[in-house]
């Protein structure tokens, strides 16, 4: 820690010191999530959406600790509303997307003896202007999100690297083993980084990620208009290898066309190991449109982007977080969809339990989803294979 509580500044890339970003499947010593509350994003002022966070944050702490952070006017609210095992710390913020606004953590390994640690943690804070900046961002004053990953880093004492690229956490998706999955709609977006190339923006995120491969897809989700198309939409690393991708099988869905486009992109790649890519489709629900009555409940006043009735949720099972042994997966209350998604996920990670969350269509009222809320902060094993 420095001075007044500041997280210790690292000069340099963490690629130059040693660290990556490790795979979500690794071990975690905790789950970071926010607590929503702004009435012009969550619909009914956010007391609908508040229920759905308990429910998520209390599934989470069955496999692994979480962390949720309330403003000071909300945070009795949200005590009152988690179980006892979840930690309930006041932070303010602007919205409640951690994913996006918190740290990226990063691990460095080490050649150390044993019983010493093997792997220190650190952070990566970049930069954030609500998803597109004034007039094309979410919402037009974003002056406490930017210090939302400072505030966690300086919690747990970890060092903060910190980076002018504007970059959400929900652009990327890693295998722990040198890939980054991104989309070219969202990084290339002009309204991110446009002054940089995507050759550089690509050596960035190799020497932020610590990674040696980037594959691009061209676009995320149909209707991820918020984040310009975030890959945690659309598609995500499920061990390294094989990626779980958004699909329909209907041709008359806008989807369709990009699905397909994906799958040809990742049926062509390789990963920084070589190997080539194995595809699980997880099909979309759907497809979701907002009601009049889930509209309605929404306070318009400016500030944040305008929710319209019969506006296309970009619904997605792909939004899942991967927990200790755990994976937490939206329900939107399409059935037959909700059950697939548990089914082909339960293949997919034979180790884990599949949790669904009914009622998720709360959170993709308001842009995102499960993997969009939540934040893992990474344990790391000593030379003697014990987590610290």
């Amino acid at each position: 820690m420095g001075k007044g509580g500041r997280a210790l500044e690292v000069e340099g890339t963490p690629a130059f010191h040693g660290y990556y970003m490790p795979a979500e499947w690794e071990p975690h010593t905790q789950c970071w999530m926010g607590w929503p509350e702004r009435p012009d994003n969550w619909r009914d002022n956010a007391v609908p959406a508040q229920r759905v966070f308990a429910k998520i944050a209390t599934a989470i702490s069955k496999f692994e600790p979480v962390t949720v952070c309330a403003s000071a006017t909300q945070w009795e609210n949200a005590r009152s509303q988690l179980p006892e095992t979840v930690r309930v710390i006041e932070m303010s913020m602007n919205d409640s997307w951690f994913r996006d606004t918190g740290p990226t953590f990063v691990v460095r390994k080490s050649t150390s003896g044993c019983g010493t640690l093997l792997q220190k943690v650190a952070g990566i804070d970049w930069n954030f202007n609500s998803w597109g900046g004034i007039g094309e961002g979410c919402y037009q004053d974003w002056k406490l999100d930017l210090h939302v990953a400072q505030k966690i880093l300086a919690l747990e004492k970890l060092p903060r690297f910190s980076h002018n690229l504007v970059l959400e956490g929900g652009s990327i998706h890693v295998d722990g083993e040198g890939t980054c999955l991104t989309t070219e709609e969202c990084l290339l977006s002009k309204n991110r980084n446009p002054h940089l190339t995507k050759e550089q923006i690509e050596d960035e995120l190799k020497a932020y990620l610590g990674v040696s491969k980037v594959i691009w897809l061209p676009r995320g989700l149909y209707g991820d208009d918020d984040t310009n198309g975030h890959i945690d939409n659309m598609c995500c690393f499920v061990k390294p290898g094989v990626v779980a991708l958004s699909w329909t099988d209907d041709e008359t869905d806008p989807q369709y066309e990009r699905s397909v486009e994906a799958l040809s992109v990742l049926s062509k790649a390789t990963d920084a190991k070589g190997r080539n890519m194995e595809v699980i489709k997880l099909h979309v629900p759907g497809p979701l449109h907002m009601t009049d009555e889930e509209a309605a409940g929404i306070f318009e006043n400016g500030e944040a982007k305008s929710r319209l009735p019969g506006t296309r949720l970009a619904a997605s099972y792909v939004n899942f977080y991967i927990a200790n042994g755990g994976i937490i997966v939206p329900q939107f209350g399409d059935k037959k969809w909700d059950d697939e998604a548990v089914r082909v996920l339960s293949q997919a990670f034979p180790d884990h339990q599949v949790v669904g969350i009914e009622g998720a269509r709360e959170v993709v009222l308001a842009g995102g989803n499960i993997h969009c809320i939540t934040q893992q902060q990474p344990d790391v094993p000593d030379d003697c294979g014990k987590l610290v």
